[in-house]
């Protein structure tokens, strides 16, 4: 039987904390599936904008909504022992409530940057690294007693007592992956794979390739791999400003790319028809003169090339098609630009209502 699709929102975690949840709650209210907390990075200080711990929002976020699930999009194994990360899910979790709760592990190389683990050999064992955290936060969060030994982490875990109070629901876990071995991991091992921004039609059927490579090492159904694609996004009712936010938010992630994670987007941009040196003046203008800057730059056709959701709501529902016939069953809309309260409501108003049976 298919996933069925779902629909969220990519939120990073460097507005103001009332901003981040308000908008959970327009959200929730327009019927959104999910709101996926990237956590921001030092790195986005320079553009006048502060960094928060995705979960410590995650656990806020959970008691202000109802029906919203909330998504660890993503945390680094790099950053937290996959112990201490089982810790803050248990909390999450336990706000949340049943099925409401997805965690997220990813690299985030450009979080490494900051500090100072960013280049190679200091990041090393990616691989490694992920497998661990994944089984180490399942064995924890699964109650029984755990005990594990991995080529990074390690783990010695009592059985939880029957009469601890803790949530006894589950908790999927998914991978993010660019590189084509970490998506087969995700294929292997995942409740689901997540891809990083700019993700295109063309980069799903890739990554679903490469679920399917994963699974097939440990006999899983591939169509069982939830694969959420984050992809950049605005609405409005005229299409020109309804593609403004998309820009903008094009712009930052494009500059991104080649500023803090040269090769790794590689086949990601190839897949999109964009040559590296095309964006080097859009990373230029957000180093020099901000995102503003940077978005003067994208121009029609490098806006049109990264396959956003965005436009009209008519636009919006022809590019979610399109991301579904290519493999994706989970959208992860970067909503940006003004007005994203009435953004939302607009999505659910105009757009969801077309994926809903």
């Amino acid at each position: 039987m298919a996933l069925p699709l779902r629909i969220g929102v990519m939120q990073l975690t460097m507005e103001p904390l009332d901003e981040m949840l308000a908008s959970a709650r327009a959200m929730d209210e327009a019927g959104m599936d999910t709101i996926w907390l990237a956590e921001a990075y030092p790195w986005w200080r320079k553009h006048q904008m502060e960094a928060r711990s995705s979960t410590v929002v995650s656990a806020l976020m959970a008691r202000e909504t109802k029906h919203l699930t909330i998504g660890w999009g993503i945390i680094s194994p790099y950053t937290r022992h996959p112990v201490q990360a089982a810790m803050d899910a248990r909390v999450v979790q336990e706000a949340a409530g049943p099925g409401r709760f997805i965690v997220g592990f990813g690299t985030s190389k450009i979080f490494l940057n900051n500090t100072k683990q960013g280049g190679p050999p200091k990041v090393t064992k990616p691989l490694a690294h992920m497998r661990d955290s994944v089984e180490i936060m399942r064995g924890i969060l699964g109650g029984e007693r755990f005990e594990y030994d991995g080529k990074v982490y390690s783990a010695d875990i009592p059985a939880l007592s029957p009469e601890a109070h803790a949530p006894d629901w589950d908790v999927p876990v998914y991978v993010a992956g660019t590189a084509p071995l970490m998506q087969q991991l995700g294929g292997e091992i995942g409740d689901g794979l997540l891809t990083p921004s700019i993700t295109t039609p063309a980069f799903v059927r890739y990554t679903r390739g490469n679920i399917e490579l994963g699974a097939a090492k440990s006999g899983r159904n591939p169509g069982d791999v939830d694969l959420g694609c984050t992809v950049v996004a605005s609405i409005g009712e005229d299409r020109d400003e309804g593609r403004d936010g998309a820009r903008e938010i094009a712009g930052m992630y494009l500059a991104n790319k080649v500023q803090n994670i040269a090769g790794a987007a590689d086949t990601l941009l190839e897949l999109a028809n964009i040559d590296p040196e095309e964006i080097r003046p859009v990373a230029e203008a957000m180093e020099q003169g901000g995102r503003l800057a940077a978005k003067e730059l994208v121009t029609d056709s490098l806006l049109d090339r990264c396959k956003p959701i965005a436009g009209t709501p008519a636009d919006c529902i022809a590019a979610i098609e399109e991301y579904r016939d290519a493999g994706c069953t989970h959208v992860m809309l970067e909503l940006w630009g003004a007005n994203r309260h009435e953004q939302i409501r607009l999505f659910g108003e105009k757009v969801l209502p077309h994926f809903r049976d």
